[in-house]
């Protein structure tokens, strides 16, 4: 699948972060897009990452969807900002502070251990009921080698962190990751909500 237009990836953030803004506001609606591209229209995972001051806020994601990617991203915008069960939910006064960044996943892939490419490949590490998942960046974030990824992974899947040598499920996937720009938005919203950049 060709990689996403500057726009289509711009539209893409735009719709997350008003997302995020209308359901910290207490708004629950999935935006329709206008003559979306076929690209948005694919049923396609992904995940949405909120960052504050340089720090993660919340992540969320869905590996496999039924849905277009739009809404996809929609719907894992405001589950990054108000359920990530590591966070307490976003509010009003942190709106604009946070950045954005939108990870869209490749269809996974069964793998070898010795066949994972750092900076590459995202896993998910399965096993009975656990199953974890660790995108791309994060290895590059932290400076870890193959096994150490591995490792983290299994840990994630609330597995031993050796369920990968022991018959554990290793799969892989590639994302096309992108953000927000560095500079914050003129136009982002203050505490009491006011709209961003609404889409009709």
């Amino acid at each position: 699948m060709p990689p996403l237009t500057d726009d289509e990836r711009a539209l893409l953030l735009q719709l997350a972060r008003q997302a995020v803004v209308d359901a910290v506001c207490g708004v629950s609606q999935i935006r329709e897009v206008p003559n979306p591209s076929q690209a948005l229209l694919e049923p396609r995972g992904a995940f949405v990452t909120l960052r504050s001051h340089g720090q993660l806020r919340g992540c969320i994601g869905h590996i496999v969807t039924t849905e277009p990617l739009y809404k996809t991203v929609q719907e894992c915008a405001v589950a990054a900002a108000l359920a990530d069960p590591r966070f307490p939910p976003v509010t009003p006064d942190e709106i604009p502070s946070l950045h954005l960044e939108i990870s869209v996943l490749s269809t996974p892939f069964e793998i070898q251990p010795d066949q994972i490419v750092i900076g590459e490949h995202g896993l998910i590490i399965s096993q009975g009921r656990h199953r974890g998942l660790l995108l791309p960046q994060v290895p590059v974030t932290w400076n870890w080698d193959r096994e150490r990824f591995l490792e983290e992974t299994c840990i994630k899947a609330g597995l031993p962190s050796d369920a990968w040598q022991r018959g554990a499920k290793i799969e892989a996937f590639t994302a096309e990751v992108f953000e927000e720009p560095s500079e914050p938005s003129p136009a982002i919203p203050t505490p009491d909500c006011a709209p961003h950049n609404t889409i009709s």
